[in-house]
């Protein structure tokens, strides 16, 4: 930082000490202008002819009263003003307490509004030169009246000038705060998004395939000593699962890498192609399964099969975990327009929990206490592909669990922005 800089620094951090500074400079070139008189012809003639008394003192008052000028500016333009209209009448002519007005207008218009700046303006010009020319001791056609008039005209537009690119630098600054505040609440907001969705996927692989084992567990446990070849079977299929469930986790915490660490195989994420599959590892854990497809090899947008294969997942899983022995499940795809309809029914009951299953009630019969998170899962995902969700007991018995999808996402506004179909939401 160089010499001029720190000083400037510094008188910034002391701005009376500034006003005071400048006020001693107004001064010097007010007493120094009292030695030019002007001629009749071009030009001002210097003598060593000093002020009258009285003008020495109106310069003085005015520049005492411009230290001030930042803590009462409109005062301190009444004061100057006044003194200069005193000086103007009673004062010697080449007096110029006008200089002091013109600061104390300059710094009125670069601390108030336009309008403002115009009515004071107009008001200290109109004042000032009608005096130096009806009251003044020159003709009213001298130049130095119209300096006058000049002068404060300057003073008025170089203050409104710097109060507005003060102002337009104070919005380029408030715009970049701005703009730098977005960027950062968009990061928090997709990495929000990001953890919500990855969470979804955990919870919907781990409650699924949780779900399997547990089922297996307690069919194996129960058939140990009367069959063990079904309790061989049985343990064979809680490998299969937990097998899967930790590929299905593998793949889905592999998303957390950081772009330095070391790759590691993934299989792809899942969706309606592998929907038979899925439906088979429900029919070895016991709960028979219906597939229905209508849906004739759509190709769908990577979320949108993804949010199909989960919700379908997570509704097969909830069936075997609260419909109840005996109970049976009927998944259904359909192609309707630009949309792609999912529908998982169930006829049970909800009142006979298979062996090893956790106890409660099937959601169509009476509500979990507490509610899961399963179908508020289903329901977000759905939101977030600008789809529909309807879910409730069947008449009779059982649960219907009911998603529209549109097959393509492209218009499908997420918080105000359009996603493009396969973009992760």
């Amino acid at each position: 930082m160089t010499t001029f800089e720190r000083a400037r620094c510094e008188l910034k951090a002391h701005p009376l000490a500034l006003d005071a500074a400048l006020a001693a400079a107004v001064l010097l070139c007010m007493v120094a202008g009292s030695f030019a008189a002007p001629q009749d012809g071009d030009g001002v003639t210097w003598n060593t002819r000093a002020a009258a008394p009285l003008s020495l003192l109106l310069m003085l008052l005015a520049a005492v009263a411009l230290v001030f000028r930042r803590r009462a500016p409109r005062t301190v333009l009444a004061l100057t003003g006044t003194l200069s209209v005193v000086e103007c009448v009673t004062g010697d002519p080449r007096a110029p307490v006008t200089m002091s007005a013109v600061i104390a207008l300059y710094t009125v218009a670069s601390t108030t509004d336009r309008t403002t700046t115009l009515r004071v303006g107009l008001l200290t010009m109109t004042v000032l030169t009608a005096v130096a020319m009806l009251a003044g001791p020159l003709p009213w056609y001298a130049q130095e009246n119209l300096g006058v008039l000049a002068w404060t005209g300057i003073g008025a537009t170089a203050g409104d000038a710097v109060r507005s690119r003060r102002a337009v630098v104070q919005a380029i600054r408030e715009r970049a705060e701005r703009a730098e505040r977005t960027r950062e609440e968009e990061a928090r907001r997709r990495v929000a998004e990001e953890r919500l969705r990855i969470a979804r996927d955990l919870h919907d692989v781990v409650a699924h395939h949780i779900a399997l084992v547990n089922v297996q567990a307690g069919v194996a446990a129960h058939v140990m000593d009367k069959r063990p070849d079904q309790a061989k079977e049985a343990l064979a299929h809680v490998r299969e699962a937990s097998r899967s469930a930790l590929d299905e986790l593998r793949a889905t915490v592999g998303l957390l890498r950081q772009s330095g660490d070391p790759a590691a195989p993934t299989e792809p994420a899942p969706g309606l192609g592998l929907l038979e599959d899925l439906a088979g590892t429900f029919r070895s854990a016991g709960l028979p399964v219906r597939v229905a497809r209508t849906d004739q090899d759509t190709r769908l947008p990577a979320a949108v099969d993804l949010a199909a294969y989960r919700i379908v997942q997570e509704a097969l899983t909830n069936v075997r975990k609260h419909a109840g022995a005996g109970a049976r499940a009927e998944v259904s795809v359909v192609r309707a327009g630009r949309n792609i309809e999912i529908t998982v029914v169930d006829d049970g009951s909800g009142e006979t929990p298979a062996p090893g299953a956790h106890p409660g009630h099937h959601p169509g019969s009476v509500p979990e206490k507490g509610g899961g998170h399963g179908l508020l899962g289903m329901r977000e995902r759905v939101g977030s592909l600008g789809g529909t969700l309807t879910t409730g007991p069947r008449y009779g018995s059982g649960f219907r669990v009911h998603a529209i999808l549109p097959v393509d996402t492209t218009d499908t506004r997420v918080d105000g922005r359009t996603t493009a179909p396969g973009e992760p939401v």
